[in-house]
């Protein structure tokens, strides 16, 4: 069973493949308790955690992965962000009333297209977008690595309200086989036995026992695990930034609208920041991105 927040990488070594499995358990209980999802919504949720964090274990990269689903149905919006630390936070837009119980993502994301972003801290941001079509976002994220010329790549996720795992097997530049037909063989075997696998096996089992349950005839070397964990990423500085953008006589009628204090509520965490009139002043004093000395919530 699972013990922590972690992803653990392996490579096969007779092929030109690797892999990377992860489970959470701490940060999707987080990640939840923010907002009383219905049972279908958290699920997928739970997925794309999955699928971020599997991500990051391939990437080298200093800075934020941001994955985005949008659709025309009763939820318009998945958000994961992932950075490089391994920090995780989602959150989901959804149509309590118009979503069934056992719907498939086909119900809830119809017309839906996938963003995946990577925001390096320095660098060049870099965005794919793939239609959301297929039975599960599993087949989503793997047809987006096959359209999108990179190295062939297939997701396996899972998660059930409690639990959030997947697996990833990605297919690498020709190194110990040459030949194109051995390679894709190699690559086909280890992809069909990944197959096999069970929810109930994705969620249940540690990487070392799941894969010698999939590869106990194959040679794979198994890494270190690495930890993950939830958290947001806002602050009070960041809400008074926010405030300052808008202008001092914006940001002042808005605190006058609302009563002598304005509120910023973080939709990640539902953390939520208040600016009053006083506030407002010291911000625009202090050069316009100054924090505010009061630092109550």
């Amino acid at each position: 069973m699972l013990e922590a927040d972690y992803s653990q990488r392996f490579l096969f070594e007779d092929t030109d493949v690797r892999g990377e499995w992860v489970g959470l358990e701490r940060s999707y209980a987080e990640v939840l308790a923010k907002h009383a999802y219905p049972e279908p919504v958290a699920q997928l949720l739970g997925e794309m955690l999955a699928a971020a964090a599997l991500l990051v274990g391939t990437l080298k990269f200093d800075g934020l992965l941001v994955l985005q689903a949008r659709s025309a149905g009763p939820v318009p919006l998945l958000m994961i962000e992932c950075s490089s630390e391994r920090e995780v936070r989602g959150i989901a837009r959804y149509e309590a009333d118009k979503i069934p119980a056992g719907a498939t993502l086909a119900d809830l994301m119809p017309e839906g297209v996938l963003a995946i972003t990577v925001d390096p801290t320095e660098g060049k941001r870099y965005q794919g977008i793939v239609a959301l079509e297929g039975y599960s976002l599993a087949d989503c994220f793997s047809t987006y690595f096959a359209t999108s010329e990179q190295l062939p790549t297939r997701f396996w996720l899972a998660a059930d309200g409690r639990r959030a795992s997947g697996v990833l097997l990605q297919q690498l530049p020709p190194d110990r086989i040459k030949d194109a037909e051995a390679r894709q063989q190699a690559w086909e075997h280890l992809v069909t036995l990944a197959d096999t696998l069970t929810a109930e096996e994705l969620l249940g089992l540690d990487t070392e026992t799941l894969l010698h349950r999939l590869y106990h005839q194959e040679q794979v070397r198994l890494f270190d695990p690495r930890p993950l964990r939830f958290n947001c990423s806002c602050s009070r500085e960041r809400s008074a930034n926010a405030l300052v953008s808008l202008g001092r006589q914006d940001a002042e009628a808005l605190v006058a609208e609302q009563g002598g204090e304005v509120h910023i509520d973080c939709q990640f965490c539902n953390q939520r920041y208040g600016f009053d009139a006083a506030d407002i002043a010291q911000l625009f004093a202090g050069g316009g991105s100054e924090q505010p000395s009061d630092s109550r919530h």
